[in-house]
């Protein structure tokens, strides 16, 4: 594959580990960004939703404490909220979420990865 393969990666999670065997089964090694080490930004997070062609709504984890915290009980709900939170709390975001050139998915079930390879 010429494009570069990039995993959004939770090493704790069985799916993200799942998707990351996928890939590397695939004879690719791909890029790992440990996004609760290296948090993205809220540039890199409009980036990836550009890519998986949704809004920030479909990869918000609405069942960890933050998102009750930070974005449930906002009166003035909406995506910059909801992008922001992510941005707080990292954990927010949905994984793994796997990137090839302008494309991207979310692994989940761990198959969606043959999507785009």
């Amino acid at each position: 594959m010429s494009e570069e393969v990039i995993i959004y990666h939770n090493p704790r999670c069985s799916k993200s580990r799942q998707t990351l065997e996928i890939i590397k089964n695939q004879d690719i090694e791909p890029t790992i960004v440990e996004y609760l080490k290296n948090p993205l930004s809220k540039n890199e997070i409009e980036n990836v939703l550009s890519k998986l062609e949704c809004d920030i709504s479909k990869i918000i984890r609405k069942g960890e404490a933050d998102y009750k915290e930070l974005v449930q009980n906002n009166p003035e709900l909406n995506a910059e909220i909801m992008i922001s939170a992510v941005v707080k709390s990292p954990k927010l975001l949905e994984r793994p979420i796997v990137v090839v050139g302008n494309k991207a998915v979310v692994g989940r079930p761990p198959e969606n990865v043959l999507d785009i390879l």
